[in-house]
């Protein structure tokens, strides 16, 4: 329950919901920065009843966020987020915490031959969220036999030792963890799934990320430019399988911003730093389907895909996949001018067995 000593302001989400945003998609307000951090700290505070949280959430859901609210919301949860970062500066990489149900998740074996390759990379992840409560960064590492209910000090220094990280939400932001049973009734996603994507607890100057729609991907470079604890130099996002942050099979859709437009400001999405693209696996003579890389134990499949590929031991589908977006990985760090020369510098360490030693490494650690 909300403590005794915590003062809020003149917006409790009842209020919110008769005077602001609960009359419909239609006809609602969109809140304020200042009703919206009222009303994010109110919650994260445990103070509404639920029903007037799940009211609320269900409000949010219909009318859509803007950035001004996102970015509110992103700013509370940051404020409680215990932040540790490695003297490197990884792409961050903020896949849907809900998890992956059909295809593999190749974010890990991406990961680290991009860290081979000398991009390094941060992943985090809760543990099997609401909605989906499906399979995550976490569990194909856990199966991988790597640590991962970490601190963040160590996560920080799995960065700096390896080249790869992977921060544990209960651990670095347990603000959002408590809210675990009260998003589990809910039955549908609400905003808390797109802002925990986006707490960056390694401190990252790149975020990468996916979208369903390019809207959802200008939607969250504004959140960041929106947000007063967020200052990052770059955002790469695509349309990812199953929401993850895999990039599809054939045509891709790919946005790209970076901080300061043409006058030095940071323009959003509207600006001239903001561009989107299209790319074709076919392009890079790779044959795949998203049925390809269908599997039947998303984590125990994923790991083993991962094990295969970083040992030389897989070529095909999954070899190509992991190739791909390790290259997208390489190229938003910017230490590759192009996806296709992050591809080369990926199939490098492969084939150098410079990426299976960091799977070695991470197993060490």
């Amino acid at each position: 329950m909300a403590q005794a000593t915590q003062e809020f302001g003149d917006w409790p989400l009842k209020r919110l919901m008769t005077e602001v945003c609960g009359s419909g998609h239609k006809s609602a307000d969109d809140l304020t920065r200042a009703q919206a951090t009222e009303a994010f700290e109110r919650i994260l505070a445990d103070e509404p009843d639920p029903t007037t949280l799940g009211a609320f959430w269900l409000s949010n859901r219909w009318k859509r966020n803007t950035p001004e609210e996102l970015g509110a919301y992103v700013d509370v949860m940051c404020d409680r987020v215990e932040y540790a970062e490695p003297d490197a500066d990884p792409v961050d990489c903020g896949a849907n915490y809900d998890g992956k149900g059909r295809t593999a998740i190749l974010g890990v074996a991406a990961g680290a031959v991009a860290a081979a390759a000398g991009t390094p990379v941060v992943v985090h992840s809760g543990d099997r969220v609401p909605t989906q409560k499906q399979d995550a960064y976490k569990h194909v590492l856990d199966e991988l036999g790597v640590h991962t209910e970490l601190t963040p000090s160590d996560s920080a220094d799995m960065v700096d030792e390896t080249g790869f990280g992977f921060y544990y939400q209960p651990a670095f932001n347990p603000a959002i963890d408590d809210l675990f049973d009260r998003r589990d009734q809910m039955g549908v996603r609400t905003f808390v799934n797109t802002v925990e994507t986006l707490a960056n607890p390694a401190g990252a100057s790149v975020h990468l990320g996916s979208f369903y729609h390019l809207a959802f991907a200008k939607k969250v470079v504004d959140t960041f430019v929106e947000s007063e604890f967020h200052d990052l130099d770059r955002v790469l996002m695509f349309q990812g399988m199953e929401g993850y942050d895999d990039v599809r099979p054939g045509y891709t859709k790919v946005a790209e911003w970076d901080a300061a437009g043409d006058d030095g400001d940071e323009a959003g999405s509207e600006g001239a730093s903001f561009d989107d693209f299209e790319i074709e696996t076919a392009e890079y003579g790779m044959d795949l389907e998203e049925e390809d890389l269908a599997v039947d134990d998303v984590a125990a499949d994923s790991a083993a895909v991962t094990e295969e590929v970083l040992a030389g031991e897989r070529d095909g589908a999954f070899a190509d996949a992991v190739a791909v977006n390790a290259a997208l990985r390489i190229y938003a760090g910017g230490d590759a001018d192009s996806i296709e020369d992050g591809l080369d510098a990926a199939r490098e360490v492969i084939d150098d067995g410079s990426a299976y030693d960091v799977l070695d490494a991470l197993r060490e650690f």
